[in-house]
């Protein structure tokens, strides 16, 4: 089996942010993390990525918020998508007044 699309998906926010969602289910774990999808979540506001969720190869699940990185333990694509939001909201709280 090769990597399965599951989802692909474009939120738009405001004129100036959007989020892109996009994940695939894999015949096996990439290096770094113990379950079988990839993944990348990203939220963009005035062009610049502010948060995002990933898992790249031997790095594992991990997180970006503006500058700071940190560990993401993955359970379920729902989960997920329920961070992300979470901190997109948060993000959008903190920063009202850019």
């Amino acid at each position: 089996m090769k990597a399965r699309l599951v989802a692909r998906t474009r939120i738009v926010y405001a004129e100036n942010a959007f989020a892109e969602l996009v994940l695939w289910a894999l015949p096996s774990p990439l290096a770094g993390s113990a379950h079988s999808f990839k993944y990348r979540l990203a939220y963009v506001v005035d062009g610049v990525c502010v948060v995002r969720y990933d898992n790249e190869a031997g790095k594992g699940d991990h997180r970006h918020v503006g500058d700071k990185e940190s560990g993401y333990a993955f359970t379920t694509p729902e989960a997920l998508v329920a961070a992300f939001e979470q901190d997109i909201a948060r993000w959008n709280r903190e920063n009202s007044d850019s």
